[in-house]
């Protein structure tokens, strides 16, 4: 993909010369798989466009690209970690221990996870939370009692759901994906369908709930996908009845393959959840080590590229892979202008 036609303002940003001897002069990106193909159509405009080499970026799931971002500090570290989620206390504190103590957080947008099957396979076409709970977990309410998931098809449950077999892909717990799916999804349909009031009933802390509330069920019938969307989708495709969580942006580029459901009657968009109405969406990120800014060539200026009007805002390409632009863009920018780490430092 080439991007020739870049206003002068993108380019201007990148337009500096690589001027450090190191060993290494490609900017390495590890990360969430959701972030991969904003990162990708990123780092081939940049090779494209400017003076510094294409960064080579890897996938690898949110967890894993910041465990790697945090292992220390040096040209054989990576640059760059893409994430799904925002980085956790206790990576912040891992970073920390490796030598990692100044890190520039930058929010690219916005994106939202979707329930998407086989465009030939059963009419899954809308689901609430409750539903994906009454699916998924280990223990459901039943005629009023907390008992054993005893579902094994949809229309055990809702008689408006497909008479099909529960089957879904979901990310494994390693993905940021996973963590949005558990809060947004699986935790709201705990509480809706009583379940959570019940364990706490039963004896149970309301922390304890809250964590059991989470957990899925192990008989085969949800199934962890610790690839990235690629490897969801092939399960999908060799499997007639399943259900695959994804990022909006891989099923809007696999609509031939994938028809996707609403989630409490509004459908995925860039619109909705530029409005906040669908209810299933999340911040994207990506990490910045700031001691490699002005070691490995092109660092800053490949950060302040990938958010620059031209590539993030509204009519920029990333927009049309399904990012929605964050509306203080133009804050995040002056951010990494002015190398502003995590906790205000600069």
């Amino acid at each position: 993909m080439k991007f020739a036609k870049l206003t002068a303002s993108t380019l201007a940003i990148a337009a500096v010369s690589a001027t450090s001897a190191v060993a290494r002069d490609n900017i390495q990106v590890a990360g969430s798989s959701t972030v991969l193909p904003y990162a990708s159509i990123v780092a081939e405009a940049f090779g494209d466009n400017t003076d510094f080499p294409t960064p080579v970026v890897e996938s690898g799931g949110s967890s894993a690209g910041l465990k790697r971002f945090c292992q220390g500090v040096g040209e054989e570290h990576t640059d760059v970690a893409n994430a799904s989620r925002k980085i956790r206390e206790k990576e912040i504190k891992a970073c920390a221990e490796n030598g990692v103590t100044d890190i520039i957080e930058v929010r690219i947008g916005y994106d939202g996870i979707v329930f998407a099957s086989q465009q030939g396979g059963p009419a899954y076409t809308a689901f609430t939370q409750s539903d994906i709970f009454n699916a998924l977990a280990p223990k459901v309410m039943v005629d009023g009692a907390l008992v054993d998931n005893p579902y094994t098809k949809w229309s055990d449950f809702n008689a408006d759901l497909p008479d099909a077999e529960i089957l879904a892909f979901i990310p494994g717990t390693k993905h940021g994906t996973r963590e949005v799916f558990e809060e947004k999804v699986i935790a709201v349909g705990c509480e809706a369908t009583g379940a959570m009031a019940a364990m706490i009933d039963a004896g149970m802390s309301e922390d304890d709930a809250e964590d059991a509330c989470l957990e899925v069920r192990t008989d085969g019938r949800s199934v962890d996908i610790d690839g990235d969307y690629t490897e969801t989708l092939a399960s999908i495709d060799a499997n007639v009845n399943g259900i695959g969580v994804f990022g909006l942006a891989f099923y809007e580029n696999n609509t031939d393959k994938l028809k996707v459901a609403t989630m409490a009657g509004v459908a995925p968009s860039t619109e909705t959840i530029a409005s906040g109405d669908y209810p299933v969406s999340r911040p994207l990120y990506f990490y910045v080590k700031k001691a490699h800014i002005g070691v490995i060539p092109g660092l800053k200026e490949y950060a302040q590229f990938f958010i620059s009007d031209e590539l993030a805002g509204p009519s920029g390409p990333l927009a049309n892979y399904g990012l929605v632009s964050d509306p203080e863009l133009g804050k995040i920018q002056q951010i990494v202008a002015d190398e502003v780490v995590m906790g205000g430092g600069m």
